[in-house]
């Protein structure tokens, strides 16, 4: 049975509950269940896990900039493990691609880079190696852009990049504007010209309350089985307990 597509249906709440019971589960035999190709023609799909959360939790794959379940946006990080055993972000968070013209039309609270950040759900998997032959997930975690503090900060750093877009255009970032986001070139290779906006690696920590979440947890490598609407149902998770 096709997967139903419930952009409009699922709240946060109800999503955040869904992939909390996958904690410690493999993703990578789920990308082989749902047919996302990790590898292809020796090139890595490195969106691979962001896409089999949104395939579990039923929605199809798209490329839209508004968030990817109507009121709030999903995003999949990777941790690695520390020598000290703690877990720590692997690399920037990609938020969203950035149109020039738009940027310098809109103030932070119209920009798309708001509506991504305003509302999210950041999934953690851990990264083991290159080849990504397994990928435990690690945790979830909600964010809200509602902390006075943070909101200004993102802000400014919006600005500042704005601002250079303005004065000296696109290609004029480098990557060393904003605290904790980023513009810089998205895509392979150095010769690319496409820019997003990126959280900085201590910003997704602090969304992801990484301090609390220090440990590994504890792997299930029972099978997932496929409800009614042809998503991967977690129930009876001996985690969930």
């Amino acid at each position: 049975m096709p997967l139903v597509i419930r952009t409009q249906q699922l709240s946060r709440r109800e999503g955040l509950a869904k992939i909390r019971l996958l904690t410690g589960r493999d993703l990578r035999p789920m990308a082989d269940q749902y047919s996302i190709p990790v590898w292809k023609n020796g090139l890595k799909n490195k969106g691979w896990a962001g896409q089999v959360i949104e395939r579990y939790l039923g929605l199809a794959q798209n490329s839209l900039q508004a968030p990817d379940f109507g009121s709030w946006e999903l995003k999949v990080v990777s941790l690695r493990k520390a020598p000290d055993g703690s877990m720590r972000v692997k690399e920037s968070m990609a938020i969203t691609m950035i149109e020039p013209a738009e940027i310098v039309a809109n103030r932070f609270e119209d920009s798309h880079l708001y509506d991504k950040l305003r509302s999210m759900i950041v999934v953690a998997r851990i990264f083991a190696s290159v080849e990504d032959a397994s990928s435990i997930l690690h945790s979830a975690a909600e964010f809200d852009l509602d902390n006075p503090a943070i909101y200004k900060q993102v802000q400014d750093d919006y600005d500042q990049i704005r601002g250079i877009i303005r004065a000296n255009g696109i290609q004029s970032l480098t990557g060393g504007a904003g605290e904790y986001v980023q513009a810089r070139t998205k895509g392979r290779g150095h010769g690319s010209t496409s820019h997003a906006f990126y959280a900085r690696p201590l910003f997704v920590a602090h969304i992801l309350n990484l301090h609390k979440l220090a440990i590994m947890p504890r792997i299930w490598s029972g099978p997932a089985e496929r409800s009614d609407d042809g998503a991967l149902d977690s129930g009876n998770d001996p985690l969930a307990g």
